[in-house]
């Protein structure tokens, strides 16, 4: 099926066809002539330059083999941001590959279409960019345009800058979280069932693991005599190449070398998983990781069967981590456990002293005032 309004499809011998018309003066009328290539995107360049050709006929460098392989001089935008997706395709995690290619495409590719380098300031770029988006979004934006600069600084020996994100007066909103009534009935749920998936969101609401962690857990991951959890891989689903609807579930390494991380079990977590050891590979999915849009289903049902309304699975690791600051885990503690690379995360993330905090901490301030108050007067007698 050829890609909407890009006229590329896949043909049945497995390349990739392009076609774009021109006028034929020849025939006096439109024609329609095709590009091929082993990849949807370098078939999309390829496509792409000889547009460029047929409208430019006067500019020579447009003529050449060379523009016509690579794109090098034109100095587009959008050909240097191809090039790096190929490079981060072959360098990265396909998670990492994915994330960044679908930025790209949704919220960059058509709005700086015919955009030059030199044009990217840090006016035009944030003209250009909604208002409306998060703040999350936002920053994946930004970080994915100066990555690209800074590619095309390198490869064209250029001196591009990096762009500085607007500063935004929006308030981040608090984590969402259970509520201690909605655990309590959460957790009664839980042990009514005692099953692999009540195991599952036992352990990510002991342990804050994530979802794509949790499914690809291995009983190999227990050390049972230490009580210890490893984190040694995810899962998650990604869309694959010349798709943009088909996904695949994909096993890769942790988020990042801070998600590789050791977690501490409770007694009470440890004797759940021993009642259920068994000789499958996988913990939670027997013989393969678990599907994780089975463990979120099971998830939104076992929340009605305790009389909740469905929530997102993230919601177990922000109460986990809610949980811990509230029972006066330091925040450097949190901050592996959770498999942050920034303590900082954790901070902004988690840190939120309730007004009942604050209170007590006037409290204890009126009471220091006092005692400086009252031995300053018995020095003045």
């Amino acid at each position: 099926m050829a890609r909407h309004g890009e006229n590329i499809r896949k043909r049945k011998d497995g390349r990739w066809e392009g076609r774009y018309s021109v006028y034929s003066e020849e025939k006096g009328k439109k024609v329609y002539r095709s590009v091929y290539g082993s990849t949807y995107e370098k078939t999309k360049e390829k496509l792409f330059a000889y547009k460029e050709k047929e409208k430019n006929p006067s500019n020579a460098f447009l003529q050449t083999d060379y523009f016509l392989s690579s794109v090098p001089q034109r100095l587009l935008f959008v050909t240097a941001a191809e090039q790096w997706l190929s490079g981060v395709k072959k360098t990265k995690k396909p998670s990492t590959y994915v994330k960044y290619r679908q930025i790209f495409r949704k919220h960059l590719e058509q709005v700086f279409l015919k955009a030059e380098l030199t044009e990217l300031t840090a006016s035009y770029v944030s003209d250009r960019i909604p208002e409306h988006i998060s703040e999350s979004m936002s920053k994946s934006i930004y970080c994915v345009l100066n990555q690209i600069l800074n590619y095309a600084s390198r490869q064209y020996s250029i001196t591009i800058p990096n762009l500085k994100r607007p500063v935004t007066m929006k308030k981040s909103k608090p984590v969402e979280i259970l509520s201690r009534k909605e655990q309590e009935k959460l957790l009664s749920a839980l042990r009514q069932k005692q099953d692999f998936f009540s195991a599952a969101v036992s352990l990510c609401l002991y342990t804050g693991l994530r979802l794509g962690e949790v499914c690809a857990l291995k009983w190999s991951d227990i050390d049972y005599r230490n009580k210890l959890l490893t984190v040694n891989r995810t899962v998650q689903r990604l869309y694959t190449d010349g798709y943009r609807t088909k996904t695949i579930l994909l096993e890769t390494e942790p988020k990042s070398i801070y998600s590789r991380r050791e977690i501490p079990l409770s007694d009470a977590m440890l004797n759940q998983l021993i009642t259920l050891h068994n000789k499958e590979e996988y913990i939670f999915g027997r013989d393969k990781p678990l599907e994780p849009r089975t463990l979120q289903n099971y998830f939104k049902r076992i929340l009605e069967d305790a009389g909740q309304t469905p929530k997102n699975f993230h919601i177990l690791r922000h109460t986990f981590a809610t949980n811990c600051i509230e029972g006066g885990t330091d925040v450097k503690s949190l901050s592996e456990l959770l498999g942050h690379s920034d303590i900082q995360i954790t901070l902004n993330r988690y840190v939120h002293p309730s007004m009942e905090t604050k209170r007590k901490c006037m409290d204890r301030l009126s009471l220091f005032y006092g005692q400086i108050y009252g031995q300053a007067g018995r020095v003045k007698a």
